[in-house]
């Protein structure tokens, strides 16, 4: 009873949120466009597994994403357990002792960019546009890694308590100076990569880890240091994805000059 009322509830408010969605869309089509909807039905069916959908996902991020990910943090981080498995003594903990945290960070922001749904979609297309110029799975990788990456050095962030605004400006230095650099035809891609990382898989999964971890390192605040892993798992990517490009552009100019030196 008590997940069906939850149900109830998170059902009637995703309705409330997707009704200006629908309002803008079908205000543009009837005062704008002035043309009727073709295929009501499906429309209606649409909108109705739309809402059905986001609902459940809601559902299941309270009850299965976010506590497993506070879970993980806090068992991670037991002074017990880093004294049982790592180099840690009693009373004296220090940040090389979470090397379990920076593994488990890496691991989780590898696998859950690999299985994000809106990367996958924008490696197909990318492909499709750069007719298979750019590989569907070399950019998954190359974003799972910048990503995983991110996360693991936001993590160390958390342990230390360093400030989070030295990370980012250094990090948007490295991606300006880059941009320079890297094949344009990769730049934008590279870009856009950044943001379709902080998905529906990557972004509950990453939250929760900061916010677990905040809780239980000592002397760190969740407000102030337990956000702020989104903001590496968005920049890092950009990153890695220019990298690649680089490397694989410095690979073929250098093949295709041994080339021309074994013609002649």
């Amino acid at each position: 009873m008590i997940v069906w009322s939850e149900f109830i509830g998170t059902f009637s408010n995703t309705i409330i949120d997707v009704l200006p969605i629908a309002s803008i869309i079908f205000g543009f089509q009837f005062a704008v466009l002035r043309r009727p909807v073709t295929n009501w039905p499906k429309v209606v069916a649409g909108f109705g597994y739309v809402i059905l959908g986001l609902s459940l996902f809601l559902i299941g991020l309270e009850l299965a994403l976010f506590p497993l990910g506070e879970t993980m943090a806090m068992q991670l981080t037991q002074p017990s357990f880093l004294q049982e498995f790592g180099t840690a003594s009693e009373g004296n903990i220090g940040w090389q002792d979470y090397y379990w945290v920076y593994l488990f960070a890496f691991c989780i922001g590898f696998s859950t960019t690999i299985a994000e749904p809106s990367l996958i979609a924008v490696a197909i297309k990318a492909n499709q546009v750069s007719a298979g110029a750019i590989s569907v799975n070399g950019l998954r990788i190359a974003v799972a890694l910048g990503v995983a990456f991110g996360i693991s050095l936001g993590s160390y962030r958390i342990v230390v308590g360093d400030p989070i605004h030295y990370y980012i400006i250094t990090g948007y230095i490295v991606v300006v100076a880059q941009t320079f650099y890297a094949p344009k035809l990769i730049v934008p891609l590279a870009y856009d990569s950044g943001g379709v990382t902080t998905s529906t898989v990557t972004v509950p999964l990453v939250a929760a880890l900061g916010l677990g971890l905040a809780s239980t390192v000592p002397g760190r605040n969740p407000m102030i240091d337990g956000f702020g892993l989104i903001a590496f798992a968005s920049l890092f990517p950009i990153i890695s994805v220019m990298g690649y490009a680089q490397i694989t552009h410095w690979l073929g100019k250098s093949s295709s000059k041994e080339d021309k030196e074994n013609a002649l």
